[in-house]
């Protein structure tokens, strides 16, 4: 039995009882679902020859009517719905970056039966390795996938291996992908990005490096995750100086 019939079996309950007054014309959630496993095999990417990296993190956005009448039943059907994802994903031997994480959110833009479904690829990320330091005090900080880290004198370290300073679960980043290093002293001193001869290569502004200065906003790619750097103190926020997955 395929996985999208299996949640419409689950979800028949639902259009049999509470779903079925609550939607009637509008929005169906099995609909959802079909869209949700488009999405997925429409983004999987090839990054080798038996692998194929897809989105792990989708949004659906509803119509404001539907979005307030699926409000009781939010819940349980983006369970559902992550469910059926990461089912989908395990068949078709994709590779994700990290967990599936369904939303749903409100979109004005959009009319009564009306819905929209975007993907992401977002890597989960942790900061390994000895304490970095205050971030305050360093020449730059890395801010990816919701986390920051300064880059102090002894340079960090970004790929997918457990000695890294910066850990992606991205498979398309190498176990010891790129280092960022400081030349110089104090807080204006000079950094620069240099590839530790990844598979994928390190990317810097569209272009691909062996070595590279960064400035503020510089936008390094390792695989399908994305470090911007920042100059100067880093704007307040959680995460600031820490690992978010």
């Amino acid at each position: 039995m395929g996985t999208l019939r299996r949640i419409e079996q689950r979800l028949e309950s639902w259009v049999n009882g509470g779903f079925s007054r609550v939607f009637r014309s509008e929005v169906q959630p099995v609909e959802v679902a079909s869209a949700l496993q488009r999405e997925l095999d429409d983004n999987a990417a090839i990054v080798s020859r038996d692998r194929s990296l897809a989105p792990n993190r989708f949004t659906v956005a509803l119509s404001p009517r539907d979005h307030d009448r699926l409000a009781p039943y939010s819940t349980s059907l983006v369970t559902e719905l992550t469910a059926l994802v990461t089912e989908h994903a395990d068949l078709q031997r994709y590779a994700l970056p990290g967990r599936v994480e369904v939303s749903i959110e409100r979109a004005d833009d959009l009319r009564t039966g009306q819905f929209r479904v975007s993907s992401e690829v977002r890597a989960s990320v942790s900061a390994g390795g000895p304490t970095p330091g205050p971030v305050r005090s360093a020449p730059a900080y890395l801010e990816v996938n919701g986390s920051v880290v300064p880059v102090t004198a002894a340079g960090v370290l970004v790929g997918r291996g457990s000695d890294c300073d910066i850990r992606i679960d991205d498979p398309g980043v190498s176990r010891s992908h790129a280092e960022f290093r400081v030349l110089g002293e104090g807080t204006h001193a000079d950094v620069v990005v240099v590839d530790l001869h990844s598979t994928n290569g390190t990317i810097v502004d569209g272009q691909r490096v062996a070595q590279a200065p960064v400035h503020d906003g510089t936008q390094v790619r390792l695989g399908s995750t994305t470090i911007t750097v920042h100059r100067g103190n880093p704007r307040a926020g959680p995460g600031s100086g820490t690992g978010q997955g």
